[in-house]
């Protein structure tokens, strides 16, 4: 053989073998790791989120370029930063990293996860979904909506729905946390989804609680996340059967609109 077309042979093939191994690490339902199976002896993760000072007021958003959302929306104000009492909500809780995330895949959902425009905002605000789960985004308003992710590591698009149109059905294959998203025709309007290969994550809910269930023992990075106040690791060791509780506690920073 020709030792310069041995030469482009051999490099080809290691081409191949990154981008096969690039591919499956980015698949939730490769073959290169087992399928983890519940012992019954799992961890539970479970908190509440605060934050310490004085959140800054909400600021008024202009709809009047939508009579729709005008009717819909009587006092429209932009607040990311929704609290109940010091309890913060929408902050996103997720595992970063971990040995037995290294070791295992994990079950992917068969359900959808679900995105709407209603009354002229995006709900959920924030969201968590796993790689190649289906995205469901409808169009709730008599009026019409855009959607437009921004992501990093995943394609990007930008569609828009008519009212009473069909919902847009999407996924992502790369993950990503978070991906901002925007409504080109509302530009109040806001959303962030994480894309993530594994189960472990939460939102806070009202009173800003969360709990992920499930963990394997082990030791692993968990992370509070919140679009406007950056976030927050703790390095944690789990043990079989524990219950842990992990507070997380934010201080208020100047926001912009």
């Amino acid at each position: 053989m020709n030792p310069h077309m041995w030469k482009i042979g051999i490099a080809a093939l290691l081409i191949t073998l990154a981008w096969g191994h690039q591919a499956a690490s980015q698949n939730p339902d490769s073959p290169s790791k087992p399928l983890y199976q519940p012992t019954g002896n799992e961890a539970v993760l479970e908190g509440t989120i605060s934050i310490n000072g004085v959140v800054p007021s909400p600021k008024k958003i202009d709809m009047s370029a939508d009579s729709i959302c005008v009717q819909l929306n009587k006092d429209p104000i932009w607040q990311p930063i929704l609290v109940n009492g010091d309890k913060l909500q929408n902050v996103l809780v997720f595992i970063k990293k971990g040995d037995p995330l290294e070791v295992y895949r994990f079950e992917q959902p068969d359900s959808d996860v679900l995105l709407e425009h209603r009354d002229c905002e995006y709900l959920p605000h924030i969201l968590g979904m796993r790689v190649g789960q289906r995205l469901v985004i409808n169009n709730r308003d008599l009026t019409q909506h855009n959607t437009h992710p921004t992501p990093r590591s995943n394609p990007e698009w930008n569609q828009s729905q008519p009212a009473n149109s069909e919902p847009l059905v999407k996924s992502f294959a790369r993950t990503e946390v978070s991906i901002p998203f925007k409504d080109n025709q509302h530009p109040w309007e806001r959303a962030y989804v994480a894309v993530l290969d594994h189960p472990f994550f939460a939102v806070t809910d009202a009173f800003g609680n969360f709990q992920i269930r499930g963990l394997p023992p082990g030791t692993y990075t968990l992370v509070a996340w919140h679009e406007t106040l950056a976030q927050q690791d703790v390095e944690i060791t789990l043990v079989p059967g524990e219950i842990r509780k992990v507070d997380f506690t934010f201080k208020p920073i100047v926001l912009k609109p």
